[in-house]
Protein backbone atom coordinates (compact mmCIF):
# COMPACT_ATOMS: atom_id res chain seq x y z
CA UNK A 1 0.00 0.00 0.00
CA UNK A 2 1.68 3.41 -1.09
CA UNK A 3 2.75 5.48 2.05
CA UNK A 4 0.49 9.18 2.19
CA UNK A 5 3.19 12.11 1.29
CA UNK A 6 0.96 14.14 3.07
CA UNK A 7 -1.52 13.77 5.86
CA UNK A 8 -3.91 16.17 7.80
CA UNK A 9 -4.85 14.44 10.92
CA UNK A 10 -7.84 15.62 12.39
CA UNK A 11 -9.37 14.57 15.74
CA UNK A 12 -12.92 14.61 16.03
CA UNK A 13 -12.72 14.77 19.97
CA UNK A 14 -10.95 18.26 19.50
CA UNK A 15 -13.76 19.14 17.71
CA UNK A 16 -16.66 18.10 20.45
CA UNK A 17 -14.70 19.61 22.80
CA UNK A 18 -14.76 22.84 20.93
CA UNK A 19 -18.17 22.46 21.04
CA UNK A 20 -18.36 22.49 24.27
CA UNK A 21 -16.39 25.69 25.02
CA UNK A 22 -18.81 27.13 22.63
CA UNK A 23 -21.41 26.04 25.17
CA UNK A 24 -20.02 27.46 27.71
CA UNK A 25 -19.42 30.93 26.25
CA UNK A 26 -23.37 30.67 25.25
CA UNK A 27 -25.17 28.24 27.90
CA UNK A 28 -28.69 30.01 26.51
CA UNK A 29 -28.22 29.95 23.23
CA UNK A 30 -28.58 27.06 20.25
CA UNK A 31 -25.65 25.97 18.20
CA UNK A 32 -25.27 26.49 14.54
CA UNK A 33 -22.43 24.75 13.35
CA UNK A 34 -20.64 26.27 10.15
CA UNK A 35 -19.37 23.11 8.25
CA UNK A 36 -19.46 24.65 5.08
CA UNK A 37 -16.58 24.34 2.62
CA UNK A 38 -16.17 20.80 3.29
CA UNK A 39 -15.73 21.26 7.38
CA UNK A 40 -13.44 24.45 6.65
CA UNK A 41 -11.46 21.61 5.18
CA UNK A 42 -11.47 19.17 8.04
CA UNK A 43 -13.69 16.89 6.22
CA UNK A 44 -17.88 17.47 6.33
CA UNK A 45 -18.85 14.17 6.91
CA UNK A 46 -16.71 12.85 9.75
CA UNK A 47 -16.97 16.30 11.68
CA UNK A 48 -20.72 16.37 11.12
CA UNK A 49 -20.97 12.74 12.66
CA UNK A 50 -18.96 14.35 15.72
CA UNK A 51 -21.37 17.27 16.46
CA UNK A 52 -24.12 15.57 15.80
CA UNK A 53 -23.05 13.02 18.35
CA UNK A 54 -22.13 15.42 20.79
CA UNK A 55 -25.80 17.31 20.36
CA UNK A 56 -25.03 20.43 17.90
CA UNK A 57 -28.64 21.70 17.48
CA UNK A 58 -27.74 22.42 13.59
CA UNK A 59 -25.74 22.77 10.85
CA UNK A 60 -25.11 25.65 8.26
CA UNK A 61 -23.57 24.98 4.73
CA UNK A 62 -23.33 27.29 1.92
CA UNK A 63 -25.13 25.39 -1.00
CA UNK A 64 -27.08 22.53 -1.95
CA UNK A 65 -24.18 20.63 -3.13
CA UNK A 66 -22.95 20.58 0.64
CA UNK A 67 -25.91 19.54 2.17
CA UNK A 68 -27.19 16.64 -0.25
CA UNK A 69 -23.55 15.19 0.34
CA UNK A 70 -24.15 15.35 4.46
CA UNK A 71 -28.12 13.95 3.72
CA UNK A 72 -26.64 11.13 1.48
CA UNK A 73 -24.30 10.06 4.83
CA UNK A 74 -26.99 9.66 7.07
CA UNK A 75 -26.92 12.98 8.34
CA UNK A 76 -30.47 14.16 10.14
CA UNK A 77 -29.27 17.16 11.94
CA UNK A 78 -31.27 20.34 10.98
CA UNK A 79 -29.20 22.14 7.83
CA UNK A 80 -29.54 25.66 6.98
CA UNK A 81 -28.32 26.51 3.36
CA UNK A 82 -26.77 30.21 4.05
CA UNK A 83 -26.78 31.27 0.85
CA UNK A 84 -30.21 29.80 0.00
CA UNK A 85 -31.22 28.19 -3.06
CA UNK A 86 -30.46 29.85 -6.98
CA UNK A 87 -33.43 27.74 -8.54
CA UNK A 88 -36.69 26.55 -8.48
CA UNK A 89 -35.51 22.66 -9.07
CA UNK A 90 -32.92 23.67 -6.14
CA UNK A 91 -35.41 24.60 -4.06
CA UNK A 92 -37.71 21.65 -4.80
CA UNK A 93 -35.07 19.35 -3.93
CA UNK A 94 -34.06 21.68 -0.73
CA UNK A 95 -37.34 20.88 1.08
CA UNK A 96 -37.48 17.60 0.35
CA UNK A 97 -34.90 16.98 1.95
CA UNK A 98 -36.03 18.81 4.97
CA UNK A 99 -32.76 21.62 4.34
CA UNK A 100 -33.89 25.26 5.82
CA UNK A 101 -33.36 27.58 3.19
CA UNK A 102 -31.96 31.16 3.96
CA UNK A 103 -33.86 33.95 2.20
CA UNK A 104 -31.07 36.76 1.11
CA UNK A 105 -33.08 38.79 -1.81
CA UNK A 106 -36.16 39.40 -3.24
CA UNK A 107 -35.72 37.11 -6.01
CA UNK A 108 -35.78 34.12 -3.99
CA UNK A 109 -38.57 35.07 -2.04
CA UNK A 110 -40.40 35.53 -5.76
CA UNK A 111 -38.82 32.46 -6.73
CA UNK A 112 -40.22 30.23 -3.11
CA UNK A 113 -43.34 31.90 -3.08
CA UNK A 114 -44.03 30.74 -6.94
CA UNK A 115 -43.67 27.13 -5.24
CA UNK A 116 -47.15 24.79 -4.94
CA UNK A 117 -48.50 25.54 -1.58
CA UNK A 118 -48.88 22.05 -0.68
CA UNK A 119 -44.77 22.11 -0.35
CA UNK A 120 -43.72 23.03 3.20
CA UNK A 121 -40.94 25.21 3.53
CA UNK A 122 -38.73 25.92 6.84
CA UNK A 123 -36.71 29.57 5.92
CA UNK A 124 -34.78 32.03 7.73
CA UNK A 125 -34.37 35.65 6.59
CA UNK A 126 -31.19 37.21 6.20
CA UNK A 127 -30.63 40.91 7.42
CA UNK A 128 -27.99 43.09 6.08
CA UNK A 129 -27.28 45.43 9.42
CA UNK A 130 -23.85 46.77 7.64
CA UNK A 131 -21.62 44.28 6.42
CA UNK A 132 -23.44 44.94 2.91
CA UNK A 133 -22.95 42.25 1.14
CA UNK A 134 -26.01 39.86 1.66
CA UNK A 135 -29.30 40.42 3.17
CA UNK A 136 -32.32 42.66 3.19
CA UNK A 137 -32.43 46.32 4.57
CA UNK A 138 -33.07 46.30 8.32
CA UNK A 139 -35.96 48.37 7.05
CA UNK A 140 -38.02 45.61 5.20
CA UNK A 141 -38.48 43.30 8.36
CA UNK A 142 -41.47 43.88 8.53
CA UNK A 143 -42.32 43.72 5.22
CA UNK A 144 -40.66 39.75 4.80
CA UNK A 145 -42.50 38.55 8.43
CA UNK A 146 -45.90 39.76 6.76
CA UNK A 147 -44.71 37.83 3.46
CA UNK A 148 -43.96 35.00 5.61
CA UNK A 149 -47.30 34.94 6.93
CA UNK A 150 -48.98 34.97 3.82
CA UNK A 151 -47.79 31.58 2.86
CA UNK A 152 -49.06 29.32 5.65
CA UNK A 153 -46.73 26.29 4.66
CA UNK A 154 -43.99 28.10 5.18
CA UNK A 155 -42.51 27.95 8.47
CA UNK A 156 -40.39 30.78 9.69
CA UNK A 157 -37.31 29.66 12.13
CA UNK A 158 -36.06 33.06 12.24
CA UNK A 159 -33.27 36.11 11.35
CA UNK A 160 -29.59 35.99 10.87
CA UNK A 161 -27.07 38.62 10.18
CA UNK A 162 -23.39 38.57 10.14
CA UNK A 163 -21.06 40.96 11.67
CA UNK A 164 -18.23 42.39 9.86
CA UNK A 165 -15.51 43.63 12.05
CA UNK A 166 -15.93 40.93 15.09
CA UNK A 167 -12.07 40.95 15.17
CA UNK A 168 -11.23 44.24 15.57
CA UNK A 169 -12.28 45.04 19.08
CA UNK A 170 -11.60 48.55 18.32
CA UNK A 171 -14.31 48.98 15.24
CA UNK A 172 -17.17 50.57 16.58
CA UNK A 173 -19.20 48.93 13.53
CA UNK A 174 -19.71 45.72 15.71
CA UNK A 175 -21.89 47.47 18.26
CA UNK A 176 -23.82 49.27 15.76
CA UNK A 177 -24.64 46.12 13.83
CA UNK A 178 -25.73 44.18 17.18
CA UNK A 179 -27.58 47.55 18.18
CA UNK A 180 -29.33 47.85 14.82
CA UNK A 181 -30.44 44.43 14.43
CA UNK A 182 -31.74 44.27 18.17
CA UNK A 183 -33.68 47.45 17.61
CA UNK A 184 -34.98 45.97 14.68
CA UNK A 185 -35.71 42.98 16.34
CA UNK A 186 -37.88 44.04 19.19
CA UNK A 187 -41.01 44.10 18.17
CA UNK A 188 -40.61 41.01 15.66
CA UNK A 189 -41.34 37.36 16.70
CA UNK A 190 -38.61 34.63 15.73
CA UNK A 191 -35.14 33.48 16.71
CA UNK A 192 -32.56 35.37 16.53
CA UNK A 193 -28.48 34.86 14.88
CA UNK A 194 -25.44 37.28 15.02
CA UNK A 195 -22.52 35.63 16.17
CA UNK A 196 -20.16 34.01 14.28
CA UNK A 197 -16.69 32.98 16.21
CA UNK A 198 -14.93 36.38 16.72
CA UNK A 199 -19.24 37.63 17.88
CA UNK A 200 -18.63 34.54 19.69
CA UNK A 201 -15.72 35.11 21.57
CA UNK A 202 -15.56 38.84 21.83
CA UNK A 203 -18.90 40.01 21.94
CA UNK A 204 -20.86 38.67 24.58
CA UNK A 205 -23.99 41.23 23.10
CA UNK A 206 -24.10 38.82 20.33
CA UNK A 207 -24.70 35.78 22.15
CA UNK A 208 -28.16 35.07 21.34
CA UNK A 209 -31.07 32.69 20.58
CA UNK A 210 -28.63 30.91 17.90
CA UNK A 211 -24.84 31.64 17.37
CA UNK A 212 -22.87 30.51 14.50
CA UNK A 213 -19.53 29.12 15.33
CA UNK A 214 -17.33 27.97 12.50
CA UNK A 215 -13.59 28.61 12.85
CA UNK A 216 -13.21 28.19 16.52
CA UNK A 217 -14.66 24.57 16.16
CA UNK A 218 -11.55 23.51 14.35
CA UNK A 219 -9.51 24.69 17.49
CA UNK A 220 -8.47 28.05 15.67
CA UNK A 221 -8.40 31.61 16.40
CA UNK A 222 -10.47 34.37 14.55
CA UNK A 223 -8.79 36.82 16.72
CA UNK A 224 -6.16 38.62 15.52
CA UNK A 225 -1.96 37.80 17.96
CA UNK A 226 -4.18 34.76 19.34
CA UNK A 227 -4.39 31.14 18.67
CA UNK A 228 -7.27 28.89 19.68
CA UNK A 229 -5.07 27.33 22.49
CA UNK A 230 -5.05 31.17 24.08
CA UNK A 231 -8.52 30.93 23.83
CA UNK A 232 -8.90 27.08 25.64
CA UNK A 233 -9.45 25.78 22.31
CA UNK A 234 -8.20 22.34 21.41
CA UNK A 235 -6.72 22.45 17.34
CA UNK A 236 -8.40 19.35 15.36
CA UNK A 237 -6.04 19.55 12.71
CA UNK A 238 -1.99 18.13 12.07
CA UNK A 239 -0.42 18.20 8.59
CA UNK A 240 2.12 16.03 8.17
CA UNK A 241 4.57 15.22 5.54
CA UNK A 242 8.14 13.58 5.20
CA UNK A 243 11.54 13.98 4.23
CA UNK A 244 12.59 12.37 0.99
CA UNK A 245 16.61 13.91 0.81
CA UNK A 246 18.92 15.20 2.91
CA UNK A 247 21.92 16.99 1.09
CA UNK A 248 25.67 18.91 2.26
CA UNK A 249 25.19 22.26 -0.25
CA UNK A 250 28.23 23.93 -0.10
CA UNK A 251 28.88 27.40 1.09
CA UNK A 252 27.52 30.25 -2.30
CA UNK A 253 25.77 27.33 -3.19
CA UNK A 254 21.81 28.11 -4.41
CA UNK A 255 19.10 26.27 -3.35
CA UNK A 256 15.40 26.13 -5.50
CA UNK A 257 13.46 27.80 -8.71
CA UNK A 258 14.99 31.15 -9.67
CA UNK A 259 18.03 30.69 -7.07
CA UNK A 260 16.36 32.91 -4.17
CA UNK A 261 18.52 30.96 -1.55
CA UNK A 262 22.32 31.25 -1.25
CA UNK A 263 23.84 28.82 1.30
CA UNK A 264 25.91 30.81 3.94
CA UNK A 265 28.29 28.50 4.49
CA UNK A 266 28.51 24.51 4.11
CA UNK A 267 24.80 23.08 5.06
CA UNK A 268 22.58 20.39 5.48
CA UNK A 269 19.18 20.72 3.59
CA UNK A 270 16.07 18.60 3.64
CA UNK A 271 13.98 18.10 0.82
CA UNK A 272 10.17 17.96 1.88
CA UNK A 273 7.55 15.85 0.26
CA UNK A 274 4.86 19.02 -0.17
CA UNK A 275 4.56 21.64 -1.86
CA UNK A 276 1.76 24.47 -3.33
CA UNK A 277 -0.20 21.30 -4.93
CA UNK A 278 -0.70 19.57 -1.60
CA UNK A 279 -1.86 23.15 -0.04
CA UNK A 280 1.10 24.86 1.23
CA UNK A 281 1.18 28.47 -0.31
CA UNK A 282 3.76 28.84 -2.18
CA UNK A 283 4.21 32.72 -1.09
CA UNK A 284 5.81 31.37 2.09
CA UNK A 285 8.91 33.13 2.09
CA UNK A 286 12.36 31.92 3.09
CA UNK A 287 12.07 31.42 6.97
CA UNK A 288 8.42 30.27 7.57
CA UNK A 289 8.94 27.14 9.64
CA UNK A 290 8.08 23.25 9.99
CA UNK A 291 8.53 21.66 12.97
CA UNK A 292 10.70 18.48 12.35
CA UNK A 293 11.78 16.23 16.33
CA UNK A 294 10.21 19.19 18.21
CA UNK A 295 12.65 21.70 16.92
CA UNK A 296 11.54 24.75 13.72
CA UNK A 297 13.62 24.79 10.84
CA UNK A 298 13.33 27.29 8.29
CA UNK A 299 11.78 27.10 4.83
CA UNK A 300 14.71 28.13 2.13
CA UNK A 301 14.22 29.04 -1.39
CA UNK A 302 10.66 28.42 -3.00
CA UNK A 303 7.76 26.29 -2.53
CA UNK A 304 7.31 24.35 -5.53
CA UNK A 305 4.30 21.75 -7.23
CA UNK A 306 5.75 18.72 -5.35
CA UNK A 307 8.77 20.17 -2.52
CA UNK A 308 9.67 22.28 -0.04
CA UNK A 309 13.67 23.01 1.28
CA UNK A 310 14.47 23.39 4.59
CA UNK A 311 17.54 24.24 6.53
CA UNK A 312 18.55 21.55 9.01
CA UNK A 313 21.34 23.34 10.56
CA UNK A 314 19.67 22.95 13.75
CA UNK A 315 19.10 19.37 13.34
CA UNK A 316 21.99 17.40 12.31
CA UNK A 317 19.96 13.98 13.66
CA UNK A 318 17.34 14.28 10.76
CA UNK A 319 17.37 11.56 8.42
CA UNK A 320 15.17 10.84 5.50
CA UNK A 321 12.12 9.26 6.22
CA UNK A 322 11.49 11.93 9.30
CA UNK A 323 8.08 13.87 9.54
CA UNK A 324 7.62 16.89 9.47
CA UNK A 325 4.69 18.78 10.54
CA UNK A 326 3.33 22.12 8.43
CA UNK A 327 0.90 22.90 11.04
CA UNK A 328 -0.07 21.50 14.44
CA UNK A 329 0.93 20.53 17.77
CA UNK A 330 4.28 22.86 18.30
CA UNK A 331 3.56 25.20 15.26
CA UNK A 332 0.12 26.42 15.45
CA UNK A 333 -1.92 26.91 11.88
CA UNK A 334 -2.09 31.03 12.97
CA UNK A 335 1.50 31.55 12.84
CA UNK A 336 1.66 29.70 9.48
CA UNK A 337 -1.35 31.90 8.23
CA UNK A 338 0.72 35.25 9.38
CA UNK A 339 4.15 34.12 7.47
CA UNK A 340 2.12 33.43 4.23
CA UNK A 341 -0.08 36.65 4.77
CA UNK A 342 -2.84 34.84 5.32
CA UNK A 343 -5.83 33.52 7.91
CA UNK A 344 -5.99 29.82 9.02
CA UNK A 345 -9.66 29.80 7.03
CA UNK A 346 -7.51 29.67 3.90
CA UNK A 347 -4.89 27.42 5.32
CA UNK A 348 -7.54 24.45 5.98
CA UNK A 349 -9.71 24.79 2.75
CA UNK A 350 -6.40 24.92 0.20
CA UNK A 351 -5.17 21.50 1.15
CA UNK A 352 -5.97 19.41 -2.22
CA UNK A 353 -7.28 15.76 -2.92
CA UNK A 354 -3.47 14.39 -2.71
CA UNK A 355 -3.42 14.80 0.91
CA UNK A 356 -4.51 11.87 2.78
CA UNK A 357 -7.06 11.72 5.20
CA UNK A 358 -7.12 10.29 9.16
CA UNK A 359 -9.61 10.69 11.70
CA UNK A 360 -9.17 10.29 15.42
CA UNK A 361 -12.33 9.65 17.52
Amino acid sequence: MPIPRVTATVDLSAIRHNLRCVRALAPQSKVMAAIKADGYGHGAVPVARALADAGVDAFAVACLEEAVSLRDAGITTRIALLEGVLSRDEAVEAAGLSLEIVIHDRWQLELLASLPADQPLSVWFKLDSGMHRLGFPLAEAGSLLAASLAQPHWRLQGWITHLACADDLDSPMTAAQINAFKATMAYLPGPRSIANSAGLIAWPQARVDWVRPGLMLYGASPMPGQTGADLGLVPAMQVASRLIAVHEIKAGETVGYGATYTCPETMRVGVVAVGYADGVHRILPTGAPVLIHDTRAPIIGRVSMDMITVDLRRLPQAAVGDPVTLWGPGLPVEEVATWAGTLAYELFCGLTNRVHYRYRA
